[in-house]
């Protein structure tokens, strides 16, 4: 055999990439979500999922899901779960942060929770700067509960309790969250996202990794709140569920940054 024919016979072949490009997150077990088609709630979950396995922090990590369409993401989270009773995560993840501070603790709440009979936790939480990530998943209606009037619902929408279009005149105005928490000093992050495309969903991924990074930097309270679809409730197909979103929630909920402690540093 020739130098040249034992050098080629010696040589390894070459690793064919793997063709697998994305793939279940590890912080996620192998149970089939419960929601409907074209929920959001999906989406949102793997993302949240996601920031825990590039942390690589899934092993000391305690999610807190509340009454909802969430009520299950005890079922799909591959770490410690615990469940509240409705409107409490933000108590429930404040005790346990603050027996077990060097845990990552996790709200993951919908609008008729957060914002209704659970505002008052979620206030002064907020308030109080508490080290915990809050995950709020906004689709302006009641979706558990077949679609009822929430107090994120838009003027005019038509619920199963605003039949006629919420009226402002008697329901009031709906609650901007992140613009009324962004006012108080406890809170390091407050913003507000969407999983409407490609792109939305990627920045959505890169602030609810930046709410988690403060939360391992003691910074204290963060929101991420992320603009959703119901398609269901709405009576929309999930393709028009988005059309209806950016053309009527994102002008009434503008997407951005309504706090963040760091950006203020730098100024």
């Amino acid at each position: 055999m020739s130098d040249t024919a034992a050098t080629a016979a010696t040589v390894a072949p070459k690793k064919e990439k793997s063709p697998i490009l994305f793939g279940r997150s590890k912080s996620l077990t192998d149970a089939i979500t419960n929601y409907c088609p074209g929920c959001s709630h999906g989406i949102a979950q793997r993302l949240v999922a996601e920031t825990l396995d590039e942390f690589d922090v899934a092993g000391k990590t305690v999610g807190v899901c509340p009454v909802g369409c969430s009520v299950s993401a005890y079922n799909f989270y591959a770490c410690d779960m615990a469940q509240a009773a409705h409107g409490r995560a933000p108590a429930v993840a404040t005790g346990i942060k603050r027996a077990k501070p060097d845990n990552i603790v996790f709200t993951y709440q919908g609008d008729g929770d957060l914002a209704s009979i659970g505002m008052a936790e979620t206030v002064h939480a907020a308030t109080r700067g508490e080290n915990i990530t809050v995950i709020f998943i906004n689709n302006a209606i009641y979706g558990m509960t077949g679609g009822q009037m929430a107090p994120t619902s838009l003027p005019g929408q038509v619920t199963q309790t605003s039949p006629y279009g919420r009226d402002t005149a008697a329901a009031g105005f709906p609650i901007r969250v992140c613009e009324m928490l962004s006012t108080l000093d406890g809170v390091a992050l407050a913003q507000r996202v969407t999983v409407d495309s490609p792109k939305n969903v990627r920045a959505a991924k890169r602030a609810i990794k930046k709410a988690f990074q403060y939360q391992m930097e003691g910074r204290g309270f963060s929101i991420i709140e992320v603009l959703a679809t119901c398609p269901t409730n709405w009576g929309l197909t999930p393709a028009d569920s988005f059309v209806w979103l950016k053309e009527n929630m994102i002008p009434y909920y503008p997407l951005g940054v309504y706090k963040d402690v760091c950006a203020a540093e730098k100024e």
